[in-house]
């Protein structure tokens, strides 16, 4: 993309896009709203009042929609301000309403992946190499639980979510979601199991495809899971890199699922009758976040997209939210996928992210140490290594704002049952947690 960039632009609005004979296209300042449909309609038809030539003829409608991207990227770029810790300190911030201290609660874990409250103030943590570990409060843990399933530790595949059951202080079910492997193929799979001493026993498994689905692909297993109030457990598997099955409702792949907390598969689910029983919602590259809004009951999802194309969905019954046929990313190497940002009876997203925060786990704030914050949605960042707070007004996003940056990037993100939020990270691999602290 940079080479198009190069040829076609760079003579007018410079190397680095800060303008020249041109305009800077860096700099915030738009002559037009600077929306998608703008740009790509100035890029189409020129502007001759201001000496731009059109490209329409010269550039394909997917070339041109690559471009709009990289410009945006470049302008996020060079406009991002990230908070920055209060003087003095390394780990104090002020940001959005709320004061608070990053510390570390473990370290020394093994590309940690996802983790889930037990009682007493301990944690349960997925190690991706196939470890789930106990963590005592005072952050101490010992050797991984014994007997745990097998995984396919391959490419992104591996031992990656842990649930508790919503009844867990009753029932003891812990929900694991992995790669499973069949020889050199693998899937994603889940099971449930308890916890007796430092053993894994009881297992049963909740859901697995049929052997005939799993791939040799070693990416997009999705694995992430949400628990309704009506008994139901929701959960995602990623298009596994064959992005046009996403679009195959006889496919499990790309796709999030819907069966009872117990494996059971419901009756009134999309496709009983004429595709994969458990599927709920199509359409889906790599859903890396599940949570249900704690007032409205809507579930909602993280999509790790392609470049340009990371998004925040509302989920709905049987709707199909368009990958790959519509998008507003691009291949990570500039080369375009579609110029198709929508299409009839298929779901836009609530939100996208240009350039790529590469969107993980998701989780709505429900404690009271953040009073500000309470309902709102947090978002964690592998690729730019940030903590996203989303303000919502029902179903639209007016806010979205950057709360931490650079303190590794964020795999999980949760709300404790103390009022902290945690963070699961990755380089460096350990739990970590925002406390709240007073205001000045």
């Amino acid at each position: 993309m940079e080479e198009l960039y190069a040829q076609h632009c760079q003579v007018c609005h410079g190397e680095k896009l800060e303008g020249g004979l041109g305009a800077s296209l860096i700099d915030g300042e738009w002559r037009s709203d600077g929306s998608i449909r703008t740009l790509m309609d100035i890029l189409r038809n020129g502007q001759p009042e201001f000496g731009m030539p059109g490209f329409a003829g010269q550039l394909s409608e997917s070339e041109m929609r690559a471009l709009v991207i990289y410009i945006q990227e470049r302008e996020k770029y060079a406009l991002e301000q990230p908070p920055k810790p209060e003087p003095g300190t390394k780990n104090v911030y002020s940001v959005a309403g709320e004061r608070f201290r990053l510390e570390k609660v473990a370290s020394g874990l093994a590309t940690p992946w996802s983790v889930a409250f037990l009682p007493e103030g301990r944690f349960l943590v997925t190690e991706k190499l196939g470890g789930l570990r106990i963590i005592e409060a005072n952050g101490k843990f010992g050797e991984p639980i014994k007997r745990t399933p097998a995984v396919f530790n391959k490419g992104q595949g591996g031992l990656l979510e842990v649930a508790l059951h919503p009844d867990y202080a009753k029932n003891g079910w812990v929900y694991l979601a992995f790669s499973d492997a069949d020889g050199d193929v693998s899937m994603t799979k889940i099971v449930r199991g308890k916890i007796s001493g430092n053993n894994w026993v009881e297992q049963e498994t909740i859901f697995e495809a049929p052997k005939k689905f799993y791939t040799n692909r070693g990416h997009h297993f999705g694995c992430r899971i949400a628990f309704d109030d009506k008994g139901y457990l929701f959960f995602s598997i990623g298009e596994r890199g064959q992005q046009e099955q996403a679009q195959d409702t006889i496919r499990p792949n790309g796709k999030i699922h819907r069966i009872h907390d117990d494996g059971r598969i419901p009756s009134d689910n999309p496709f009983v009758e004429n595709g994969f029983l458990t599927i709920w919602s199509y359409g889906n590259r790599n859903p890396q976040g599940l949570d249900f809004h704690p007032e409205t009951g809507v579930l909602w999802e993280s999509e790790h997209g392609p470049r340009g194309g990371d998004e925040l969905n509302v989920i709905q019954r049987g709707a199909n939210y368009g990958w790959p046929i519509v998008t507003y990313g691009m291949n990570y190497n500039g080369t375009p996928i579609t110029s198709e940002t929508s299409r009839p009876g298929m779901e836009q997203p609530i939100h996208y992210w240009t350039p790529s925060i590469a969107v993980c786990g998701i989780d709505f704030y429900e404690g009271d140490a953040f009073p500000s914050w309470k309902n709102r949605l947090l978002v964690g960042s592998l690729r730019q290594q940030e903590l996203h707070l989303i303000t919502l007004d029902g179903e639209s996003v007016v806010r979205d704002e950057i709360i931490l940056e650079d303190r590794g990037r964020v795999r999980d993100v949760a709300s404790g049952p103390d009022g902290a939020i945690y963070l699961v990270l990755n380089s460096p691999d350990e739990l970590a947690r925002l406390v709240s602290q007073p205001k000045d």
